[in-house]
């Protein structure tokens, strides 16, 4: 790859992260901190980048995680499969103090000098696509088979060898005109604050659970297991809460996630720890269990790349044991997940970075978007609510791509 140089500047105005991205950029953003890009520098399989990233000279004034060079990635769901990263031309974060900059990327024999003006590359200007006004929406496959999936799915776990399995459900919609990238990201901005919103290469989601960050020495994860369909009345909502924390299943699934991620996490650690309780994170349809798991990294800390490969997939997205979960999953679930259930977020030249479970997610090619949703299975899993609880998933795409 050629000789490049990144420079970071610091901005003094404020940024719109997801306008920056607009439909052709990429995004990871949580409560408007984040990065967003455009334009692609270099792109490869995750080992050349990341050595890509290590040999690039770089002029940084600001020195916080996330300025440099930056690579994005959407990682898939099958472990060890094919995985591509990106390194945007150009960059705009911001920090949660409220630090923010832009990173330019260039030849070295050419220097960037200050980079461009937010201006030059705030959004993709004012010309608005034709939106679509019609939509069909077909299941890929139909619900009686996926429910005897489910079903086949509790036998063999009666039967003993596996304890639970994740099994996966994909929607197909197709509309009247493209659909465009940047409408669902402000839809999902709008009806999720509180999620991961991403966007890299057609895959566009918003994931309310953090697989894994690494900003210095400090390392954070937030596992989420344990998830019931809400009902919109707070009365009702509130006692669904409450069920969730008071329920031995739920909490048995969950703190098996727990402890996986806290065990696999405290091999790099010099010091880890979760919290004591379990919270309910609250989203427009469902309710999850979630646990912030906090700790500093050993000397010198892995990269947040590592962290991602020693952590998925967790049970929450696969099931236990992996590989008869994995097994089970090839087995029965009759689709190919591709970056569904896998990793999505950025890692800079330090191994800084932040990534998502990709969830909530939907893969957009032109007029066609083909939306996920899965559950975890276990012995007593009723099919009809399984189904039920997949759907709740699946609406939270489906109401912010296809509402007038």
């Amino acid at each position: 790859m050629a000789d490049l140089l990144a420079c970071t500047r610091r901005v003094d105005g404020d940024v719109d992260l997801a306008g920056v991205a607009g439909g052709g950029g990429v995004l990871f953003v949580r409560d408007h901190v984040g990065l967003a890009g455009r334009g692609v520098a270099l792109r490869g399989s995750t080992g050349e980048v990341v050595d890509a990233l290590a040999a690039m000279a770089v002029d940084d004034e600001v020195g916080v995680p996330g300025c440099g060079p930056v690579a994005f990635g959407a990682l898939p769901f099958e472990p060890g499969a094919a995985a591509e990263l990106v390194v945007p031309a150009q960059v705009v974060g911001r920090d949660p103090d409220g630090t923010r900059w832009v990173t330019s990327i260039g030849p070295a024999s050419h220097p960037v000098g200050l980079g461009p003006s937010l201006a030059a590359i705030d959004g993709d200007g004012p010309v608005e696509p034709m939106l679509p006004s019609r939509f069909e929406v077909a299941a890929s496959r139909p619900p009686a088979e996926w429910c005897d999936a489910v079903a086949a799915a509790t036998a063999r776990i009666r039967a003993g060898g596996l304890d639970k399995v994740v099994l996966a459900r994909e929607v197909v919609v197709t509309a009247d005109a493209p659909i465009p990238v940047d409408h669902l990201l402000a839809r999902l901005r709008s009806a999720y604050p509180g999620c991961f919103l991403y966007s890299i290469d057609g895959f566009v989601g918003a994931s309310p659970e953090l697989l894994v960050s690494r900003h210095g020495d400090i390392v954070r994860a937030q596992p989420m297991a344990g998830t019931a369909p809400r009902r919109g009345d707070p009365t009702a909502d509130a006692h669904l809460a409450a069920g969730l924390l008071a329920s031995p299943t739920y909490r048995h699934e969950h703190q098996v996630t727990i402890d996986m991620v806290h065990d696999t996490l405290l091999a790099f650690c010099s010091y880890l720890d979760y919290e004591a309780e379990p919270s309910v994170v609250a989203l427009a349809h469902v309710a999850h269990l979630a646990t912030t798991v906090e700790g500093r990294l050993s000397q010198p800390p892995a990269s947040v790349l590592e962290l991602v490969a020693a952590l998925h997939p967790t049970p929450a997205v696969c099931g236990r044991p992996q590989a008869a979960a994995l097994a089970a999953i090839s087995e029965l679930e009759g689709l190919d997940r591709g970056r569904y259930g896998g990793a999505v977020g950025w890692v800079d030249a330090q191994g800084n970075g932040q990534w998502a479970v990709s969830i909530r997610c939907a893969e957009i090619d032109g007029p066609v978007a083909r939306l996920y949703g899965g559950n975890g299975i276990v012995a007593g899993s009723d099919p009809a609510v399984e189904l039920a609880e997949t759907r709740a998933k699946l609406q939270a795409v489906l109401e912010a791509l296809i509402r007038p």
